[in-house]
């Protein structure tokens, strides 16, 4: 962990329930009156000669620094701490990847194919994307081009394989203009992560920025717009030190192994949790564990000898007693985390049926029986709950099902509670895309319109059947169906290149227009 990360941290930390930092004084009370107590020592009678009352009280505990009360009045004050919930982070949404959405911006010009880096700036910066990639993978990350225009090349995708053939296809011949437009490419990526649920970084790789290209940056750092980060391919510092002018920024420098891309990793998990932090519809993750574990182990001292500790298990007994947490006796685990806890700990571990098997809460419990495949169920128990979180995880339940009509209506009643909701709008959509295609495939596959049946063969139609629930795809057509842009781009089949630079020059052209 770094300073700027503990840093971050400090900014947003807190007590979810400070009402119990007030068991602190009275503790702070308990412990004086105890160690007054004790420090009056032994009063002997008068009549005894100093010198033997000396010898009398040998091994007194009046100079003693530490005493049983001493680790009583900590142990307390742990579980008090514990109990008013420390917190620095939220919860991410559970139907959202609990990883930073991510733009990779690669410059695609003539100066990135100079060899001070070898074999060449563009294709070790290709090498450092690929990296990212692996690392990233089931995190969407999208691929933004840019020379003299910039260009989409690939829409936010989980899946890195998409991505890499036409990385490998990127080079200055398709580019349509040479120049350097990063201003535009960072308008590029802005709108693209303005469309995610979650926030998310913009990674620019490139080996120099120019004069008319700093101000942009410095107004979207200015007005709070998503982190940029800059991935410099160049060994002049003058273009560092340039890259700095832009305050709020984070330079990194390629390296040939991969501590630079740890440091990426950090900078893109730091800004995300900042943005989460500042997201006020998650909830603030309770992370009082850190004070119950030490405190756990004071309790391994209470068979020591010592009436203080005798008593101090009494209120600890107490007060448990009075927690109102039901007690469980399936582990040691459960007697410091919560259900709840324990079910966050195996849906981080991807154990999403143990997860699902821990989960009180209704959404999480849902959405780990979504994550392992149980889709009729997480359905069901999204259907019960009333928020556009739930509506979207019944709908996206239910295409999984290949339920498309109940899923149609699940996303109407997310796009009714939350008419903003642009993921609820897209998905509104592709539901009814989906349920449009398969009912017209399957009209024409038993009318015979694409098979070239006779007219006097024996067909049977099914029109009567449209506006009922359909449940199954076709199972063999002459086509597929690009659901999504992801989907559509492994369709392409064309050399990535000349695809490209087709590509980018009729969008170069419509933009001079």
């Amino acid at each position: 962990m770094n300073i700027a990360h503990l840093a971050d941290i400090l900014a947003v930390f807190h007590f979810i329930r400070p009402l119990w930092l007030l068991m602190l004084a009275p503790i702070a009370v308990l412990l004086w009156l105890v160690r007054r107590a004790a420090a009056k020592g032994i009063d002997l009678p008068d009549v005894i000669a100093p010198h033997l009352a000396a010898a009398l009280t040998v091994g007194s505990q009046e100079h003693q620094r530490l005493r049983p009360i001493d680790g009583v009045a900590l142990l307390l004050a742990l579980l008090v701490l514990a109990a008013a919930g420390p917190t620095w982070s939220r919860i991410a949404n559970p139907l959202v990847a609990d990883t930073a959405p991510l733009v990779v911006v690669l410059k695609v010009s003539k100066s990135m194919t100079a060899t001070d880096i070898p074999p060449s700036r563009l294709e070790r910066a290709k090498h450092k994307v690929l990296d990212i990639l692996e690392d990233r993978a089931g995190a969407k990350t999208a691929l933004v081009a840019y020379s003299g225009t910039s260009h989409q090349v690939v829409p936010p995708t989980e899946d890195p394989d998409v991505t890499k053939p036409f990385l490998e296809g990127l080079e200055p011949r398709v580019m349509p203009n040479e120049g350097e437009a990063a201003r535009e490419a960072l308008a590029m990526a802005t709108a693209i992560l303005a469309d995610q649920a979650a926030p998310g970084a913009t990674l620019f790789l490139l080996d120099r920025i120019t004069d008319a290209d700093l101000p942009a940056f410095k107004t979207h750092v200015a007005e709070g717009g998503a982190p940029v980060l800059f991935w410099l391919a160049n060994r002049d510092p003058g273009a560092a030190d340039k890259l700095k002018q832009i305050t709020g920024t984070t330079v990194v420098e390629l390296t040939v192994d991969r501590t630079d891309v740890a440091t990426v990793h950090r900078q893109i998990k730091s800004a995300y949790e900042a943005a989460l932090a500042q997201d006020e519809r998650q909830q603030w993750r309770d992370e009082g564990w850190i004070f119950a574990l030490p405190a756990a182990v004071l309790l391994l001292f209470w068979f020591r000898r010592g009436w203080t500790m005798q008593w101090a298990v009494v209120l600890v007994a107490v007060g448990f007693a009075f927690s109102g947490v039901e007690a469980r006796a399936e582990g040691w685990k459960d007697w410091f985390f919560t259900p709840d806890q324990l079910g966050q700990r195996a849906f981080d571990n991807k154990d999403y049926q143990t997860a699902a098997d821990l989960f009180e809460d209704p959404l999480w419990k849902a959405t780990a029986l979504y994550r392992a495949g149980k889709y009729e169920e997480a359905a069901e128990l999204y259907a019960w709950q009333e928020s556009t979180d739930a509506a979207m995880g019944e709908g996206l339940s239910l295409i999984k099902s290949r339920s498309y009509r109940p899923a149609i209506a699940a996303f109407k009643k997310a796009v009714e509670r939350d008419p903003d909701n642009k993921s609820a709008q897209h998905n509104l959509e592709l539901a009814r895309y989906i349920l449009d295609y398969i009912e017209t495939t399957r009209e024409q596959s038993d009318t015979g319109e694409e098979s070239g049946i006779g007219a006097d063969d024996v067909v049977y139609d099914n029109e009567a059947g449209r506006g009922t629930d359909s449940q199954q795809p076709p199972q063999s057509t002459s086509e597929t169906v690009p659901e999504t842009a992801e989907q559509w781009m492994r369709t392409v089949d064309t050399s990535t290149g000349d695809f490209l630079r087709s590509r980018f020059a009729l969008e170069a052209a419509r933009g001079q227009k």
